[in-house]
């Protein structure tokens, strides 16, 4: 009689039918590989957010603790009522808005930007509750789904490769190769080499043990640099529960345009953002039903309001969903088991939030590297000898990555859907909300543009 291998081994008792792992072909060992994968791709928040939230006069310290907090609590319910492997924690671009625009620019004090964030939260649950969101993402074609997912694996494939110094700026072209000889691009090509090897070879785990292996390469080399701030878990009591709800209705003269624009700006980009990134993780974890929709929708879109509301309570800027989950679906993350892990991750990290140091920025980008190659399957879907087709796909696969946003891309990708058919008399009745989104995006568009 063989012994049976993991693959033919299922899994048994509470977790397997909460998490539907068996159903999913998966495993528990899988599933906890992809969790702590996703987590060691996004723990640079717990640093890169105190940095960007401290300009607007917020205690550091106070943001780290929020910060893997917001992140624990978000993953974790996002895992557990909806089972998908998508992982949250404060969103790149809205915290620098929150405190170089709102903050700095503006001059809104941090406690009512707090404020401005737990009520695009709780628009965010209302939107959700009446089927808004729902019907937005209904009105997305299939195609610029598979769009979606490609561009946003150039996304994470150009974030990695700048993370990892292979691509820099450059005043004259916007951008070029970095020195390679410089230690952080040299030590970053070694694990995407090690993990490039490792998933050739069909290794479980590969992109996890090629950060690990980076990791252990870099400390050995003197190239991990470690210096530990002080810190104290009780800081969080400077930022948490620090809103001024108070003060945001009472911004008043040039304000008062401006909370409009402050709201605004919060729910469309955390809408669409969020929107994109589930769609192209969902997709790639193949979730997505034969008809394209997400299952489970209505869950995922609770979770993802009761985040951002969570956060500003916590004392950080909106929470959302990270593009960087695409690395716990890659290492095999298939429920939200992947995301709990996560979850559970960044609350430990919370008792030790300077140590996420340890990981540096060039043991993560190979992993995004990867991710963002593998990505590039969904393109195949998409009849590229379709013009109609093909140019809202490119500009949406295009904009993504070029604009730093999954946003715009989605903008780009929609009204350029909705002109081409307009223009060719295919526009119905039930393109209203298709129509209304490409105006909505152009008038966003002329707005930022006369600004």
């Amino acid at each position: 009689m063989t012994e049976p291998t993991e693959a033919t081994v299922q899994p048994a008792g509470a977790l397997d039918r909460h998490f539907e792992l068996s159903a999913r072909g998966t495993t528990v060992r899988t599933e906890v590989l992809a969790g702590v994968t996703t987590f060691l791709t996004m723990a640079y928040i717990i640093l890169v957010n105190p940095s960007i939230l401290g300009a607007a006069g917020m205690n550091v310290a106070a943001v780290a603790a929020a910060t893997c907090l917001a992140a624990g609590f978000a993953s974790i319910l996002m895992g557990m009522t909806a089972n998908v492997p998508l992982a949250l924690a404060p969103g790149m671009g809205l915290n620098a808005y929150f405190a170089f625009t709102v903050v700095q620019g503006m001059g809104v004090p941090w406690p009512v930007a707090l404020g401005c964030v737990f009520i695009s939260g709780i628009a965010f649950l209302l939107l959700t509750f009446a089927g808004i969101r729902q019907l937005i993402i209904a009105a997305i074609p299939r195609h610029l789904f598979a769009a979606v997912a490609g561009g946003i694996g150039l996304f994470i494939g150009f974030i990695g490769l700048k993370n990892a110094g292979v691509v820099v700026s450059n005043p004259a072209t916007s951008v070029a190769l970095g020195d390679l000889h410089a230690p952080g691009a040299a030590l970053a090509l070694f694990g995407l080499v090690v993990i490039a090897v490792l998933a050739a070879w069909k290794v479980r785990g590969a992109i996890l043990i090629g950060i690990v292996a980076t990791t252990i390469a870099g400390a050995a080399l003197g190239l991990v640099p470690f210096k530990p701030q002080p810190y104290d878990l009780t800081a969080i009591s400077q930022t948490a529960f620090k809103l001024d709800l108070a003060g945001v209705f009472g911004l008043s003269g040039s304000h008062g345009l401006g909370l409009l624009e402050i709201l605004f700006v919060f729910l469309f980009v955390d809408l669409f953002d969020n929107i994109g990134t589930l769609v192209g993780v969902t997709r790639r974890a193949g979730l997505i039903d034969a008809q394209g929709r997400v299952p489970r929708l209505n869950r995922i879109l609770f979770a993802d309001s009761i985040a951002t509301i969570a956060g500003s309570l916590a004392g950080t800027s909106t929470v959302t969903s990270y593009v960087e989950s695409a690395a716990g679906v890659q290492a095999g993350g298939r429920t939200g088991l992947t995301a709990v892990v996560t979850g559970v991750l960044f609350l430990a990290a919370m008792f030790i939030a300077p140590y996420a140091q340890l990981v540096p920025l060039a043991a993560t980008a190979p992993a995004l590297i990867l991710v963002g190659a593998l990505m590039m399957a969904p393109l195949i879907d998409i009849e590229w000898d379709d013009p109609e087709i093909a140019i809202p796909a490119f500009l949406t696969v295009a904009m993504i990555p070029l604009t730093f946003s999954i946003a715009n891309g989605l903008a780009f990708g929609i009204t350029a859907h909705a002109l081409l058919k307009l223009l060719r008399g295919k526009i119905g009745a039930t393109d209203w909300l298709l129509l209304l989104l490409a105006g909505l995006f152009v008038a966003r568009f002329a707005w930022l543009s006369a600004g």
